[in-house]
C-alpha cells in the first residue's frame, strides 16, 4: 500500500514541474528594452535670458522664429513597458495638513507606493515633497486617498536648470487634458499626459514648432525639430496615443535629447489619426510651469472651495 502512494505521488508531480516549467519560459521570453544613445548639449546663452525672464504667460513662438525641420517620420517615444520606471525627479505637491497626524497619514501612505526613493514633508508651509520615479497622477491618488486636498505645485530638479518643468493645458470644448514636461538632465525629459473627449482608437501627438493657434492645431506648423537634431525622426514627434472606449487617454514617458526650455511658445497638437495626416484635432500652447521651491502657497478649504493664495 505504502509502495503505491509513493507511485502515485511522484506520477502526479510531473505534470506540475511541465506547468510550471512552461510558465518560467513563457515569462523569460520577454524581450527587454535596450537604452537609447545619448548627446550633451550645453544651454546657449540666449536661451538662459530668456528662460530667465519668462514668466507664466510666456510669449507665443511666431512663426518666423522656428528653425527649418526635416519631414514628419514614424515616432521614437512609446509609452514604457509595464514596470518600466520613468526617471527620477522631485516632485512637489501642496497637501491640506495640520497637525503631526496629518504628516505621519501622508508619509505612511506613499511610502506604500514603489518607486519613492524620498519623502520630505514641510508642515509650515503644507509641502510635500519626493523623489522618485513615479508619474505624477499616481502620487496625486495616494494624497487623495489619505481625504486631504493635495495639488501639484512642481517639478524638477532644484538648482539645476532655469526652466526645469513646463505644462500644456487643453481646456475644451470637446478634448480636456494636461501634458506636463520636466527635465530630468541635460539629456533627458520626462513626458505625462492625461487627456479625455478623444474618439476611442488611436491618434498621433507631437510637439509643434510655432504656439499659433488661430486655426487649432492646424496653424502650429511642423513637427518641432531643431537644427542639430541629427535623425530621421523628428524630435517632437511623441507617437501615437490610444484612447479607451471612454474616449481617455494616459501616457508616461521619457525623451531624449528634448530640453524643456527650447519648448516654451510652441505647441503640443493632437491628431484624428495615428500619422497626422489630418490637420488635428485639438492643440494647446506650451507654457513654463514651476519648479522645485518655486510656488509654495497656502491652500485653504474651510469653506468648501480650494482658495490658492500668494505667500
Amino acid at each position: 500500500m505504502v509502495g503505491f502512494l509513493r507511485a502515485f505521488t511522484a506520477a502526479s508531480a510531473v505534470p506540475a514541474a511541465a506547468v510550471a516549467a512552461a510558465a518560467l519560459s513563457s515569462s523569460s521570453s520577454s524581450p527587454s528594452r535596450s537604452p537609447s544613445s545619448r548627446l550633451r548639449f550645453p544651454l546657449p546663452p540666449s536661451l538662459s535670458a530668456f528662460a530667465a525672464s519668462s514668466s507664466s504667460s510666456p510669449p507665443v513662438r511666431a512663426p518666423t522664429a522656428a528653425p527649418p525641420m526635416a519631414a514628419a517620420a514614424t515616432a521614437d517615444l512609446s509609452a514604457p513597458e509595464k514596470g518600466t520606471a520613468l526617471p527620477e525627479l522631485t516632485t512637489e505637491f501642496m497637501v491640506d495638513m495640520k497637525c503631526e497626524g496629518c504628516v505621519t497619514a501622508v508619509k505612511n501612505r506613499l511610502q506604500t507606493l514603489e518607486g519613492i526613493q524620498n519623502i520630505e514633508v514641510d508642515l509650515n508651509n503644507q509641502v510635500v515633497r519626493v523623489r522618485g520615479s513615479l508619474p505624477v497622477k499616481i502620487m496625486l491618488d495616494a494624497l487623495h486617498q489619505t481625504g486631504r486636498d493635495a495639488r501639484l505645485i512642481g517639478q524638477g530638479n532644484p538648482d539645476d536648470f532655469l526652466v526645469s518643468a513646463a505644462v500644456a493645458e487643453f481646456k475644451g470644448p470637446v478634448i480636456f487634458g494636461v501634458v506636463r514636461l520636466a527635465q530630468v538632465n541635460m539629456e533627458l525629459a520626462r513626458v505625462e499626459a492625461t487627456f479625455s473627449g478623444l474618439s476611442p482608437g488611436k491618434h498621433g501627438w507631437s510637439i509643434n514648432e510655432f504656439g499659433d493657434l488661430t486655426k487649432g492645431a492646424e496653424s502650429t506648423g511642423k513637427v518641432y525639430n531643431p537644427q542639430d537634431y541629427l535623425s530621421d525622426k523628428p524630435l517632437g514627434d511623441l507617437g501615437t496615443l490610444e484612447a479607451g472606449e471612454n474616449g481617455e487617454a494616459q501616457f508616461s514617458g521619457s525623451k531624449e535629447k528634448l530640453k524643456v526650455v527650447d519648448l516654451i511658445g510652441r505647441s503640443i497638437a493632437l491628431y484624428a489619426t495615428e500619422d497626422r495626416s489630418d490637420p488635428g484635432i485639438a492643440a494647446a500652447v506650451v507654457a513654463r510651469s514651476a519648479g522645485v521651491g518655486e510656488n509654495y502657497k497656502k491652500l485653504c478649504t474651510c469653506d468648501g472651495v480650494t482658495i490658492w493664495e500668494s505667500s
